[in-house]
């Protein structure tokens, strides 16, 4: 790296001469030398040549050459250090991904005068990285964090970008996706769709009208209230849209809305997958609308007589993969056919058979314990087994009350080892298919899973409805960013962060000279780096005079 001078003539004939920093390379086309210009001082009549000197002792200083003592030597402080390396990357995949473009272009309005955008991308960032209360933010970005364009965050600008998104929703969220679809080529073809739900910590009653309320909790704590949040997500992991819902929503309620969202969307023929919860006749026939299918799964202890038909078919099961047997069923004829195909997992069957003997064998004991009581003793613990959520379905009483095993109940289980039920309304899709699509509906699960831990959507502190919905876009947001960086490295955000963290931005002053410069890129920060498709952050990012 050295200092360099470059003459330009204008166009009147004279020449101006301008001072630069730079680096000779090795072009990789045509293997000469060439230069890469880091940081242009200006022209060369203008240029402070005693800052220059200055400057020039302070890095040798730095990097532990010792400079030459003189009258106008001045002491270098090291001013702050912050992580910079996983802002960096978040930064990149915000721009690639058009996130950035995506928002400025409702930006354009007057009204907005805050730095809206580089709020946002503040606020996304510290849920990937860690996530805190918007408050808590501002001492984040002042403190710890060099995020590229963030110098300062503000609390009272970060509400006002949050009331922004939340205007911008629905354009917002199909902007980013065929942005990101185009981008990565997603495969749309199939879509997994699930819901998951998120409480409040709070003693006041949820006001009427509000989405903060109390229903089944995913989370199993049904004496707070929530929210209900749903996630499209692609076979590869990469959520496309979100929805929020009041916490009273049943899953059943909700797929016309879902349907009616993405109309208009570039998805192609669209395969939606589904949970059991959200298997009706209504949601289904919705899914069916403008030439779409379903995959979906089938409770096989409904009582429904199409699922006790398909059950009781009988056929060898055909081995498609390691652990993973499959079976198809139609049942009914014309209009009214059925498409089932049952799955079976061996080693599954096997744990579901030990795991059943075992609770017999503790049922058993408690049977006979239960003879051996009497009074209000025997009366509470004859209530307790039959109302016991793992032992009742094993459980009849003979025709004088008393509690005996059901030989039948045990019998109709044996029948289920290893085994579940999806149903279908694509023909064109082998058993096979189907059932590795409906496999992958743990996509969807591990999205969630990473939204409650890795970017702890709880606890949410905001009491106004918009907001609440605006915390869950960030964290959409948030979660796009790390699921496009897990799958290009094929690592774990958790590894590419701690790697990641360890590159820092150091600032340090001499005289009137600030330099901001990151450390060396290490081979597993290379590695990374290389794997998402970034060059290396410069070396030297800011050089400026006066105060930093």
């Amino acid at each position: 790296m050295y200092i360099r001078r470059i003459s330009r003539k204008n166009k009147n004939g004279t020449v101006t001469s301008y001072v630069q920093l730079a680096h000779n390379e090795r072009n990789p086309v045509t293997g000469n030398p060439q230069a890469k210009v880091y940081y242009t001082f200006g022209r060369e009549d203008e240029v402070d040549m005693d800052n220059l000197r200055r400057l020039a002792e302070s890095i040798s200083r730095f990097v532990g050459d010792a400079p030459k003592v003189t009258q106008e030597s001045v002491q270098t402080s090291l001013l702050d250090s912050k992580q910079f390396g996983t802002g960096y990357v978040l930064q990149s995949l915000w721009q690639e991904l058009g996130i950035d473009k995506a928002l400025s272009k409702r930006l354009a309005e007057p009204k907005y005068e805050a730095p809206i955008e580089r709020m946002l991308f503040a606020m996304v960032a510290n849920r990937a990285l860690n996530p805190s209360s918007k408050r808590a933010v501002e001492d984040w970005v002042k403190t710890e964090v060099a995020l590229p364009g963030v110098e300062l965050f503000e609390v009272h600008q970060g509400y006002r970008a949050m009331d922004f998104l939340i205007e911008s929703d629905e354009e917002i969220q199909r902007e980013v996706y065929e942005t990101v679809a185009d981008l990565l080529n997603l495969e749309v073809d199939l879509l997994f769709f699930d819901t998951t739900s998120s409480y409040f910590e709070m003693d006041d009653e949820p006001e009427e009208g509000s989405i903060k309320q109390r229903g089944y909790s995913k989370d199993h704590r049904p004496d707070l209230p929530q929210v209900v949040i749903g996630f499209a997500v692609t076979r590869d992991g990469i959520p496309v849209r979100c929805w929020v819902w009041p916490g009273n929503t049943s899953d059943m309620s909700v797929i016309p809305q879902v349907k009616q969202d993405l109309i208009g969307w570039r998805l192609g023929r669209v395969i939606t997958v589904v949970a059991r919860g959200f298997n009706s006749e209504t949601n289904l026939r919705e899914l069916q609308k403008t030439g779409g299918h379903y995959i979906a799964g089938e409770k096989m202890s409904s009582g429904k007589q199409s699922v006790e038909d398909a059950l009781a078919r009988p056929g060898r099961f055909k081995t498609v993969r390691d652990n993973l047997e499959v079976k198809e069923v139609v049942v009914g004829d014309g209009e009214a056919r059925t498409r089932y195909v049952l799955v079976r997992n061996p080693d599954e069957a096997r744990r579901d058979e030990r795991r059943r003997e075992a609770h017999l064998k503790r049922l058993e004991c408690e049977l006979s314990r239960l003879k051996e009581l009497d009074g209000d003793s025997h009366t509470k613990a004859h209530c307790a087994l039959q109302s016991h959520q793992t032992y009742k379905r094993f459980l009849k009483s003979d025709k004088h009350g008393n509690l005996r095993i059901d030989k039948e109940a045990v019998k109709a289980a044996e029948r289920l080892d290893g085994k579940y039920l999806i149903r279908t309304s694509d023909d064109t899709l082998s058993a096979e298919d189907v059932a590795l699509g409906y496999k992958q509906l743990w996509q969807v699960e591990a999205a969630f899973r990473s939204l409650k831990q890795t970017i702890e959507l709880r606890p949410m502190y905001h009491r106004k409805d918009d907001r609440i919905r605006a915390h869950v876009l960030l964290c959409w947001l948030s979660l796009l960013l790390v699921r496009v960086a897990e799958n290009r490295t094929g690592r774990t955000w958790r590894e590419i962060r701690q790697t990641m963290n360890a590159m820092h931005l150091i600032t340090s002053k001499s005289g009137n000279n600030t330099v901001r410069q990151r450390t060396e890129v290490t081979p597993e920060q290379a590695e990374i780096l290389k794997a998402l498709g970034y060059k290396e952050p410069a070396l030297i990012q800011k050089i400026s005079t006066g105060k930093p």
